[in-house]
C-alpha cells in the first residue's frame, strides 16, 4: 500500500450516543462497505470528487489518504490534502437529536419554521443544515463562524460544501424513494484534496450515517425505522438514553452501555441487510 492510500476496514461494531455497543452485529461491516462503495461510484459518475478508489472485498475498500490535523491553528486557507474537522448534517424531518432539543425546550420550534410545537416525524418546512465538530470526544453543534474558525475553510468553500450536501441528498432521494424509503437525515464528511477542492470521504448514505423510514408506512401515519436508529430506540425504551443524558448534563460518571439481547442483534442484522438491498437498488443482498 502506497503512502497516499489507505485500506478502509468496516467492522461489525456498532456505536450509539458516542459509545460502542458490547455486541457485534453480524454482516454490519459488509453492508456499510458495499453501500458506501455503491454511492461513491454514483458520485464519481456525476463528477464529484471522493476519496474512494476501489472495493477490495466485502469489508474493505481502498481510499485516498488525507492528513488528520488535530491542531486547528495549523489549518488555514492554504492547507491542502487534509480532513475537514467538521460533520455536515442535513435534516428533512423532525427526528433524533433535533426532536429531543425541541422537546426539552433547548431550541425554539419557530427557528425551524413551525408555528406550533411539531410532533416526532413531522416534515420540516425547509431542510435544516447543521455543522458539528468531528474530532472532539462528543459532537458539538457549531455556528458557521465557529466552523470556519476551526476548519480553515473560507465562507465560499463552506457554502460550496453545503450546496454539495443538498445536491447529493437530492440524488439519494431520487434513488431510494422508488424502493419505498424516505431519507430523513444524514451526515457527510469532506476533505480538501491536493488542489484544495472538496472531496467526499468516510461513508454516507448507509444505515449508520443516515436515518431512513419506510415511505408507505409513513404515509399511513406510522414510522418504521430502517437505520441504526432502531438500536438507539431500543436503548431509549429501556431508559438508558435518559440516564446517560442526565449523567452528562450533571457531570456525573456515565453508566456503562448494556449489551443488546440476542433477538435484537438478529433483528439488527436483518435490518442492515434489508436496507443495503434497498439502498443499492438490489445490487447487494
Amino acid at each position: 500500500m502506497s503512502k497516499d492510500r489507505l485500506e478502509f476496514l468496516f467492522t461489525d461494531n456498532i456505536s450509539v450516543f458516542d459509545k460502542v455497543v458490547p455486541n457485534e452485529i453480524p454482516r454490519k461491516g459488509e453492508t456499510l462497505c458495499k453501500t458506501s462503495s455503491y454511492w461513491f461510484e454514483k458520485l464519481e459518475g456525476l463528477g464529484y470528487k471522493t476519496h474512494f478508489i476501489d472495493r477490495i472485498d466485502d469489508k474493505q475498500m481502498e481510499v485516498r489518504r488525507v492528513e488528520v490535523i488535530g491542531d486547528y491553528d495549523k489549518l488555514d486557507e492554504e492547507t491542502t490534502d487534509y480532513l475537514i474537522p467538521l460533520e455536515f448534517i442535513a435534516r428533512y424531518f423532525v427526528a433524533g437529536s433535533l426532536y429531543d432539543k425541541i422537546e426539552r425546550g433547548e431550541v425554539d420550534h419557530e427557528t425551524y419554521g413551525f408555528s406550533e410545537k411539531p410532533e416526532y416525524g413531522d416534515m420540516l418546512p425547509e431542510p435544516c443544515f447543521e455543522v458539528t465538530t468531528k474530532l472532539e470526544e462528543y459532537d458539538k453543534r457549531l455556528t458557521m463562524e465557529e466552523a470556519l474558525s476551526i476548519s480553515g475553510l473560507t465562507e465560499v468553500e463552506f457554502f460550496k460544501i453545503k450546496e454539495m450536501v443538498f445536491a447529493i441528498d437530492e440524488m439519494i432521494k431520487e434513488n431510494v424513494e422508488k424502493n419505498d424509503l424516505l431519507h430523513v437525515d444524514g451526515k457527510k464528511e469532506f476533505a480538501m484534496d491536493e488542489n484544495r477542492e472538496p472531496m467526499v470521504i468516510d461513508t454516507f448514505g448507509t444505515a449508520d450515517e443516515d436515518r431512513w423510514w419506510v415511505k408507505e408506512e409513513y404515509q399511513k401515519g406510522d414510522i418504521v425505522q430502517k437505520s441504526k436508529e432502531f438500536v438507539r430506540q431500543y436503548y431509549r425504551k429501556i431508559g438508558y438514553h435518559e440516564e446517560l443524558m442526565e449523567a452528562r448534563r450533571n457531570g456525573r460518571e456515565e453508566p456503562p452501555l448494556p449489551p443488546l439481547p440476542p433477538d435484537v442483534v438478529e433483528e439488527t442484522t436483518e435490518l442492515y441487510v434489508d436496507i443495503m438491498s434497498k439502498l443499492t437498488d438490489g445490487r447487494f443482498r
